[in-house]
């Protein structure tokens, strides 16, 4: 629809403009339709596997990417925690993998070995990316194996065997079966770096590097992380050809950490830190919770101490078996705590969507650790809560971070669990205390959870626990049996040797010093054991008598009288 405006006139200094028509229109707003994964060429099998998950539009990240890996050019992938850089690089590698049945598979150099390795740094990683890519692939023909440590080797091994198109996998254990010759990289044709920083930082990347360099030289290559160290940079220039460099990032979220998290810098007091905590685990709208602290006994301890108080916590760490870390996750994840406190172990490796809140226990080390950790909540589009608790020894420290990210916490307020502006800050209902209410104690608890037998290797508790329990039975065993074998004589075997061994020798001459009475007795349980314990035991049964009557010898009216001597008038007595 038109219309002549001729008596309206717009004025722009001195200069006068007159419009000679306005064009309006009823139509509503045309709307730019936001692409699907259908939209990038994605294999239909993957597009329907992750609709039936709920995913259907690609983040940033994976739309950025997905046209460049499918075309199989080398990608250096960087994004903030939490963007999705999973499925960026998981579903090309589904795509570009021939699995059984697809045309081709036959034809392959070795049918059944590995097309895809993606190495991640810890096993929370691996087999949270595993999952990710079973879930991607559920109507797609391609075979997924997880391979890290903790578990047995063998249902490792039996998978490689069987044929696999993609191993998801750990460096060390990696290492371990590719020198036993059980995994095969000659028909790698994808190699994927996730969490490279990670793997820096703990010392993989010559581990890396030797897997890398066991795969054929024509290969894609695509390198993922948060950030970007020298180091990796480095490395990447090494291993890949021409990559190119893919950076998402949100035009109006400009800081380092993302804008759906709300981040909270409180000075705390170390003896007050866990009232503070109960009173946050009370806030409204808490869901699931992650605390993290710096060394895995503090670990234990809070998390023990949460679970005195009521709360459905679990700890993740270091010194757990295998078994017990992924009963902890997989509780956390079924909601049956709602909880979890986890040393960086953990950092990388938990996905979950609806995590609300974390709780970082301790200053952090850098500000590469803080982005980690706080990552974990704010994902899939979700907003979510940091708060972070900084020692007084810790503020120089902390003043570095600030600085590096660009907050605005040069500061931290002082906080105890009865300050106001933290029941205001958090949402903390008032008249709130260190303790849950039994009402609302609902959650069943780590132990809801099975505990799967993994047939764990280098479990050092029960090694140490066996070896223990052998030395103190037989530290137990000659304590008794030296006992024993004085007061029952000849009934006991095994207890004259042990009686000569050790304590029980030492007893049997105590009592010979303290009272000549005993000393018949026990002289005889000696004597009638030695035809029976053979010429060794008797040959120590003897010395021993000897030296306990050479120390009896004594003067009596300045002439020496011999043990024999006394032990006669001892007994004529």
């Amino acid at each position: 629809m038109s219309e002549l405006h001729t008596h309206e006139v717009l004025t722009d200094g001195t200069e006068t403009i007159e419009p000679e028509e306005t064009i309006s229109s009823d139509e509503t707003p045309h709307e730019i339709a936001e692409k699907t994964f259908a939209d990038y060429n994605v294999r239909a099998d993957i597009v329907e596997s992750l609709a039936d998950a709920g995913i259907t539009h690609p983040f940033p990240i994976q739309a950025m990417t997905l046209p460049v890996a499918l075309g199989g050019h080398d990608i250096i992938g960087q994004a903030k925690t939490g963007t999705g850089k999973t499925l960026g690089f998981g579903i090309p590698a589904l795509q570009r993998v021939v699995g059984p049945g697809d045309a081709g598979h036959e034809k392959l150099a070795v049918p059944g070995a590995p097309q895809a390795l993606v190495i991640v740094p810890t096993r929370e990683l691996a087999v949270q990316v595993a999952n990710d890519l079973q879930t991607a692939s559920r109507k797609r023909n391609a075979r997924i194996a997880t391979i890290y440590g903790g578990r047995a080797y063998e249902p490792q091994i039996e998978a490689l065997q069987k044929g696999v198109e993609i191993v998801v996998g750990t460096p060390g254990r990696l290492i371990d079966l590719y020198k036993q010759k059980h995994l095969n990289l000659k028909n790698v044709r994808m190699v994927i770096l996730d969490e490279a920083d990670e793997m820096l930082d703990l010392g993989f990347l010559p581990d890396v590097e030797t897997l890398i360099a066991g795969t054929p030289a024509v290969r894609q290559t695509l390198l993922f992380s948060a950030t970007m160290p020298g180091p990796v940079i480095a490395m990447a220039r090494r291993y890949m050809t021409q990559p190119t460099h893919i950076r998402a990032a949100d035009p109006d979220d400009e800081g380092l950490t993302k804008r759906d998290i709300r981040q909270l810098i409180y000075r705390a007091h170390s003896m007050d830190k866990v009232e503070v905590v109960a009173r946050i685990l009370q806030a409204r709208g808490r869901g699931r919770t992650i605390i993290f602290t710096k060394t895995k006994r503090t670990a234990a301890k809070v998390a023990e101490e949460l679970v005195d108080r009521g709360f459905a916590a679990a700890a993740i760490h270091g010194d757990l078996g295998q078994g017990a870390r992924e009963q902890a996750l997989r509780a956390f994840r079924n909601n049956k705590v709602d909880v979890l406190v986890a040393t960086d172990v953990a950092a990388r490796g938990i996905d979950v969507d609806d995590v609300t809140h974390v709780i970082n226990y301790q200053c952090v080390e850098d500000e590469k650790i803080y982005l980690h950790r706080v990552g974990r909540t704010g994902r899939a589009g979700n907003k979510g809560t940091a708060v972070t608790f900084v020692d007084w020894d810790d503020m120089p420290r902390w003043g570095l971070i600030n600085k590096a990210l660009g907050l605005s916490y040069p500061e931290p307020v002082e906080t105890y669990s009865s300050s106001p502006h933290l029941f205001e800050e958090l949402d903390i209902p008032a008249g709130t205390k260190g303790r849950l209410p039994r009402d609302k104690r609902t959650l069943a608890g780590v132990d809801a959870e099975v505990l799967e037998d993994l047939g764990e290797t280098g479990k050092k508790n029960s090694r140490s626990g066996g070896d223990s329990g052998r030395g103190r039975t037989a530290r137990a065993g000659g304590r008794d049996g030296g006992r024993e074998g004085a007061r029952r004589g000849p009934k006991s075997g095994d207890a004259p040797a042990r009686e000569g061994d050790g304590d029980g020798g030492r007893n049997r001459t105590r009592r010979r010093r303290t009272s000549e009475g005993e000393t018949a007795p026990a002289e005889g349980s000696a004597q009638s054991a030695e035809p029976q314990s053979g010429q060794a035991q008797s040959g120590e049964g003897a010395d021993k008598p000897a030296r306990a009557r050479r120390s009896r010898t004594r003067r009596r009216n300045g002439e020496v009288v011999s043990a024999s001597g006394a032990s006669g008038e001892s007994t004529e007595a």
